[in-house]
């Protein structure tokens, strides 16, 4: 068991052989790096390494000033890592990969199912050979199913999981969520089921394979909506902004700008008209209750929207906060990250980078108090762990060597 004073990182001595791209396995290795793994990212140099080193404009410079290789989509999931250049059909390119799998305790992968089969770095064999592996697959459909050959991207995952149907206005065309929501979440189950079969794993010794596929993944978050219909029958309906089980809960234009509301109960209710004059509408039997006012949400929005219109957004916030109204400001990207809340929990981070400016990227939101993440690696440069990983290799295996003929020698 780990000492709680440790403060290397959680996952302090846990090694990743990250055959992943694009964003979901890459959001998955980044959060174990940042809780302390060491994680080897393997990148192809026939065609310049993962794919979202070219998705830029805007680059970070490098240090002449010019555009170097790290995009600003690629930096958002790769902090924390080192870049191997790789071409799994080389075969002594493949060979490192083998001798790495042997020292790792995760591989990660996100190729067409049977894609690395060819290579003897698929599932099947790698945990054959190390029975104590840890291998996660992540795909668009899974290793199984009618559709396991299609290829997955979050947008697709988006549209055939159904969370596109429930986002945008009402009236108009299905919407995707504004950022790759559905790689991110699968990158985050990929790492809650790995730190699962890592603690059976320390347990019995026993390794397993994760098969993790984006639309699965995207449809296990549609959450409240998705259960509303396995209870109901009834599909959802886009709303906007709007909540599908609670009224008022939306965004509402003030004098100056938009705001949140967020009424949770009737007693919320009744304070929240209070302010905005209109005392009369929780005496109306249509709006007294939440079920009630979700019936005659029609009749009641438009009400509410004129009663907030002639109110400024400070006013808004000012008053609501003191009724304890749940309310907020509807920031832009600038205004949010650059917030005193977001300066106060290192919403973002600096990382500094050897021979180029800076880089500052979005911070980890866990507060650890014993094992706090770590920050101490900025996004690699295409290839830069080549070396490094191959003289890492020669030390490991150079020491079981000496505790080899150490032990021969004992006995």
């Amino acid at each position: 068991m780990m000492d709680a004073s440790d403060t290397k990182g959680a996952l302090s001595g846990l090694v990743v052989l990250d055959l992943s791209r694009i964003l979901a396995g890459p959001t998955c290795t980044q959060l174990l790096a940042d809780l302390g793994a060491t994680v080897w990212k393997i990148e192809n140099p026939k065609t310049g390494g993962d794919d979202t080193r070219a998705w830029g404009p805007p680059y970070a410079p490098d240090g002449d000033g010019n555009d170097s290789d790290l995009s600003a989509y690629f930096m958002s999931s790769n902090r924390g890592k080192r870049s191997v250049a790789a071409d799994l059909a080389n075969p002594a390119d493949r060979a490192l990969l083998e001798r790495l799998a042997a020292r790792a305790d995760v591989v990660i992968e996100n190729f067409k199912p049977g894609g690395l089969e060819q290579y003897g770095l698929d599932h099947a064999t790698l945990c054959a050979r190390h029975p104590g592996l840890v291998y996660c697959s992540i795909s668009g459909f899974g290793q199984t199913g009618p559709n396991r050959n299609k290829p997955g991207y979050d947008l697709m995952a988006q549209g055939y999981g159904g969370i596109m149907s429930l986002t945008g206005a009402p009236d108009g065309p299905p919407m995707k969520v504004g950022v790759g929501i559905a790689d991110v979440m699968c990158g985050m189950y990929a790492t809650i089921g790995i730190l699962a079969a890592l603690r059976h794993r320390d347990a019995t010794g026993e390794g397993q394979h994760i098969d993790l596929a984006l639309v699965d993944a995207q449809m296990a978050w549609l959450i409240n909506e998705g259960v509303n219909f396995l209870t109901s029958g009834t599909p959802p309906q886009r709303r906007g902004n709007g909540h599908p089980n609670i009224v008022p809960y939306d965004v509402f234009a003030a004098s100056d700008g938009h705001v949140i509301i967020a009424v949770g109960n009737d007693s919320q209710f009744v304070r929240f008209c209070d302010f905005i004059g209109r005392a009369d509408l929780p005496e109306d039997p249509r709006f007294a209750t939440n079920p009630a006012r979700l019936i005659h949400r029609e009749a009641l929005l438009p009400q509410v929207a004129t009663a907030l219109g002639r109110f400024s957004m400070a006013d808004i916030i000012a008053g609501l906060e003191a009724r304890k109204v749940p309310v907020g400001p509807v920031n832009t990207i600038p205004q949010a990250l650059d917030s005193d809340q977001a300066h106060a929990r290192d919403a973002t981070v600096e990382l500094a980078r050897d021979n180029a400016p800076p880089v500052r990227v979005l911070g980890n939101p866990l507060k650890l108090s014993r094992t706090p993440v770590r920050h101490d690696l900025p996004p690699p440069s295409f290839g830069e762990g080549t070396n490094a990983l191959k003289e890492w290799l020669g030390e490991r295996e150079n020491a079981d060597t000496a505790h080899t003929d150490e032990h021969k020698r004992v006995d």
